[in-house]
Parts: C-alpha cells; structure tokens; sequence
C-alpha cells in the first residue's frame, strides 16, 4: 500500500503585511495539488488588494508593492470565500494540506475570514475534517538534536528540496509539499504506519511540547515572549471579528 508521503497531497501558503495574525493582512496566497510525486501539479493562486497599507519591510519579503495590488489584486471577501472553499474540497477528497508553520497561515487565514465574511475557518470543516502536515513541526520532532534555523529555506537545504523563488506563494507551498515528502523518506521507519489523521492528532502534542521548551528558553533568557502552544490553528479572539 502507497504511505501517504507518496500519495496525494496539497500545499498552502500565503504571502501577507506582517507577522502579526491579528492584525496584518493577506496579499497573495497558492494552493498547490500533486496526485503522487513527479507529476504535473496542479495551482491555484490569488492576488489581494488588503485595503491597507503595505509595509515597506513586507514588500522587500515578497516583492508585491501597495500599488501593484491596488491594480491587480481582488477584493479580499470573495478571494477568502474561495481559499476557504477549496481547502474544503482538498479535504473531502481526503488530501493531507502541507502548512508551513501552520499557526501563522491557517490562523491568519481564519482572520481574514472573520474579518471578511463573518465565518471561521473551523465552519468549512464541521463535515469533513482538514487534516494538516507542518514540516517545521515534523522536522523539530523527528530531528530534535539538530542544530541551526529551521525556516522554509533550511528544511529545503537540508533535505536537498529545490527552491526557487522564495517568498513567492506558489513556490513556498510546493517546497514545503516537496520537503513533507522528503521528511516521511527519510523517517519512514517512524512514520509509515501513521495516518495523516494519526499525525494531525500527534503533531498538536508535539508543537505544544517544543512551544513549552521554547517559552522556558525564553524565560531562561529574561524575554518576556509568549509562545502560543496551540496548533494548527490558534484560537479566535473576538478582537479579530
């Protein structure tokens, strides 16, 4: 039997104002489909007009300036309407979604919803569940001891995964579903008797875990930082509506 790892999986990602999910924005987001690996993938991409200010720090990241998204970019209520929508889909069709650093994505995500369309995120999948892979959580798990930065660009580096583009939407999610497959490769002896819906179920234990050694870590540096250890989504402040 095909392990998931080498079976149907879709990627998200998102390209946003900040880092701040409660208050920043999106601007472009991608979804990427891949039937089994090595074959054609399928994309689906939005450009957003935030209708706010787009920082000038945000821009040097991804390279979409305020008045290119003015022009070019849709109103953010119908785009969010329809992420939404196909997250749902990929999750009927029971495809895992590949997040990187799912919290941030999926949590902003679910503002922009609130904000936009006075819905959540957690309404589109009362039905059928969305069942997530993060390699940021995976990799910290499975490779505790290593040492160095683990962002999108490490992981690709050290599982050998190409990735050109960087800080685009579509390039970033299909890394990310190139170094989940790399990932399962390589931990397959501790991984491919696991179900996707298994993994979801121990991947919130695990970050929970690494969010509680990172908040000691800060209180051993005299950071007053707090780590949320909520995973894959962060639960909704009212502030956020």
């Amino acid at each position: 039997m095909t392990c998931w790892y080498e079976g149907p999986l879709a990627a998200f990602d998102t390209e946003t104002t900040g880092v701040d999910v409660e208050t920043d924005r999106i601007v472009s987001a991608a979804l990427v489909v891949q039937d089994a690996p090595g074959t054609r993938t399928r994309v689906h991409h939005w450009l957003v007009n935030p209708g706010v200010p787009v920082p000038a720090e945000a821009t040097a990241v991804h390279g979409l300036t305020e008045d290119h998204l003015a022009l070019n970019g849709r109103w953010p209520a119908p785009v969010m309407h329809e992420i939404a929508t196909e997250l749902a889909e990929q999750a009927a069709a029971g495809r895992p979604l590949v997040v990187m650093n799912a919290p941030f994505d999926l949590t902003l995500l679910d503002r922009e919803l609130r904000r936009h369309r006075a819905s959540s995120l957690g309404h589109w999948f009362e039905s059928v569940p969305l069942l997530v892979l993060d390699p940021r959580v995976l990799d910290k798990h499975l490779d505790r001891y290593r040492k160095g930065r683990r962002t999108l660009t490490d992981l690709c580096a050290h599982y050998g995964v190409p990735l050109d583009g960087a800080h685009d939407a579509a390039a970033d999610a299909m890394a990310s579903l190139e170094v989940v497959r790399a990932i399962g490769r390589r931990f397959a002896s501790r991984l491919e008797r696991l179900s996707p819906a298994e993994l979801h179920t121990l991947q919130a234990v695990w970050h929970a875990a690494q969010a509680r050694g990172l908040q000691a870590w800060f209180a051993r540096s005299g950071s007053e930082e707090a780590v949320d250890p909520a995973w894959p989504l962060r639960p909704g402040l009212s502030a956020a509506a």
